[in-house]
């Protein structure tokens, strides 16, 4: 049974950083692709970082520069470092990763952008 963890989200300033972590169990971060989503209120959910099986990474251009998508293969975690954070970037932001047809996602951990 596929299983992710979020965490590290919580209140930051207008141009601070946070790091979230996807904690997995039951799936290879190593050999599968892990997405990073967010939604916002009232929004759809929108991919936001992906980093594939071989290690490549993509980004929506909205975070494009400011956004790291990286992983431990050593822990099976994947990790989101998101540096001069934006009002708008407040959102619940999920992790990802299908194991053949099924796709898992984590609980999400709350990212709030605010002075």
């Amino acid at each position: 049974q596929v299983r992710l963890v979020e965490s590290g989200g919580g209140l930051v300033q207008p141009g601070g950083s946070l790091r979230l972590s996807c904690a997995a169990s039951g799936i290879s971060v190593r050999s599968n692709t892990v997405d990073w989503y967010r939604q916002a209120p009232g929004k759809q959910r929108e991919l936001v970082a992906q980093i594939t099986s071989g290690g490549t990474t993509n980004y929506v251009d909205s975070v494009k520069g400011r956004f790291t998508a990286s992983r431990d293969n050593a822990n099976n975690t994947v990790y989101l470092q998101m540096n001069s954070l934006k009002p708008e970037d407040t959102a619940v932001y999920y992790c990802t990763a299908s194991l053949g047809l099924r796709r898992s996602w984590g609980q999400g951990t709350q990212v709030t952008v605010s002075s």
